[in-house]
């Protein structure tokens, strides 16, 4: 099979930890999803940052799970995108909420770099941007 066929490029993306990465990320985009929608549904004006925070990492989750699956060229540099903004913002809100927690007076899953989360969406997006660097040809 040929590394530029979508069949060889999915496969290859979803191989040994590709497959676990998956599964992580969509394991955490269902975490995030149901948190954000409890907390924007029970207490939104609590927390309207924090919990908007939340509905967003959801919605990054949701998409790079899509992205570390889908064959292409065009779902790689999304993967390598949304996974870039995903380290970006664990790496802002999680130093934002030590240096000010007053700006988060609810947990987000980036708060404090994702301690309610086993610091896993800390760790997540850089084994996610090595692995996609290291697989760069299984998505073209």
């Amino acid at each position: 099979m040929s590394a530029s066929t979508p069949a060889s490029a999915r496969g290859a993306r979803s191989r040994g930890l590709g497959r676990v990465l998956i599964v992580v990320y969509g394991l955490l985009a269902l975490a995030a999803t149901g948190r954000s929608v409890y907390q924007v549904l029970e207490d939104f004006e609590r927390a309207p940052l924090a919990y908007s925070l939340s509905a967003l990492a959801a919605v990054i989750y949701i998409v790079a799970t899509i992205a570390l699956v889908a064959p292409g060229d065009a779902w790689y540099r999304v993967a390598v995108i949304t996974i870039t903004f995903e380290l970006v913002g664990v790496l802002v809100v999680g130093t934002l909420s030590l240096i000010d927690p007053v700006l988060f007076p609810a947990k987000t899953v980036w708060s404090v770099f994702g301690r309610g989360y086993a610091f896993v969406p800390l760790v997540l997006p850089v084994l996610g941007l090595l692995w996609l660097r290291a697989n760069r040809g299984g998505g073209r």
